[in-house]
């Protein structure tokens, strides 16, 4: 197999529950003695055959530790429901926590206030039945990472965070927003774009904060001016009117735009998609799957997830070893929304008069 071994694979050779693995590997005697020499034999015979090797992580999580990780979102309603953009974070926390030998406690208890919640609101003592936190949520809240760095709470966000005077340095597993939107710029102008506008957010959030640096480079290394709109601030039909009023021949939409009904008003409007217009997406919508056919990229977010996980493992054990400021790559989606760009309008030939 390509990917590492875990113990789910051993249960599964085996022919025995991965708590029977668990209690193998990590059990008392006492319990190891309750799972039966036979039993015991197939587990042995199967980490040898698969080449698992025990997750040194989860080894030390299972010494005098709680063995549980809380999951908290900053978001009014927890992602619990497939088609939301938080839940793929959760399936690769799953399916680490199966390896690392814990369990994912989802706090879901705190109050919500003015669309957005505290942690630590909770209480304390509810807090502490966890051996430590993963963060989700577009927009933390700098105080209360300060409080639980004060109290030496080991925390992991989902998301690329700066360093501020407040919370210093908080470990975080992000994705590399900058390089993806850069090279969609880039692809966009080797297939002959001049004018090629950004609409998207322009806050200084670091997600958004990471598409506009990545598209002012490619535009910057191309010697082309940058034309930075405001994504919320049109309908559908306005956006395209605005896009075409710069003369662009091409735009990268930003994930708070609805692409789908952009590209329905070009075509309302006889703009032809991506013949006249060439779209691309800068990431997922919050609550919608990526339109099929959509040139632009993927976020990774079951890999995300599940690196939050190892590394706030390694947060808990002290353990250095892991980069605690991580971005991953964005896979890349040609589509088909992006081609080449049109033909330069040739001026209509004016006759000339001649002199009498």
């Amino acid at each position: 197999m390509n990917r590492r071994p875990t113990q789910a694979d051993v249960a599964r050779m085996a022919g025995v529950s991965q708590a029977t693995v668990s209690l193998v590997l990590n059990g008392p005697s006492n319990a190891r003695a309750r799972v039966g020499e036979q039993s015991r034999r197939r587990v042995l015979d199967a980490i040898r055959e698969t080449g698992y090797v025990a997750n040194p992580l989860a080894q030390g999580l299972a010494r005098g530790r709680n063995r549980i990780v809380g999951v908290f979102t900053y978001e009014s309603v927890f992602p619990s429901d497939g088609s939301n953009f938080y839940h793929p974070f959760l399936v690769g926390m799953e399916a680490e926590a199966v390896d690392v030998g814990v369990d994912l406690l989802l706090f879901t208890s705190a109050p919500v206030a003015a669309g957005k919640r505290r942690l630590t609101d909770s209480g304390w003592n509810r807090l502490d039945i966890a051996d430590g936190c993963i963060l989700i949520g577009r927009v933390g809240n700098d105080r209360e990472l300060h409080e639980l760095r004060e109290r030496r709470y080991p925390v992991v966000y989902i998301g690329r965070r700066d360093p501020s005077d407040v919370d210093g340095h908080v470990p975080y597993v992000g994705a590399d927003y900058a390089a993806a939107t850069a090279e969609i710029t880039r692809r966009m102008l080797q297939l002959g774009h001049r004018r090629i506008v950004f609409l998207g957010d322009l806050s200084a959030v670091p997600s958004a904060r990471d598409r506009v640096l990545g598209y002012r480079r490619a535009m910057d290394e191309a010697r082309h001016r940058p034309i930075l709109l405001d994504g919320g601030a049109f309908t559908p039909a306005e956006a395209v009117q605005v896009i075409r009023d710069h003369g662009a021949t091409a735009a990268l939409l930003g994930p708070n735009v609805d692409v789908v009904a952009v590209r329905a008003a070009a075509i309302t409007a006889g703009v032809q998609v991506p013949a006249d217009l060439s779209l691309a997406l800068l990431g997922e919508p919050e609550n919608e799957p990526y339109p099929e056919g959509f040139a632009g990229f993927r976020i990774p977010r079951v890999e995300m997830g599940a690196r939050a996980l190892r590394l706030l493992a390694s947060v808990i054990e002290g353990d250095d070893a892991l980069d605690p400021a991580q971005l991953l790559a964005c896979r890349v989606e040609v589509g088909h929304t992006l081609t080449s760009a049109p033909s330069a309008p040739t001026s209509p030939t004016v006759p000339v008069k001649e002199p009498s």
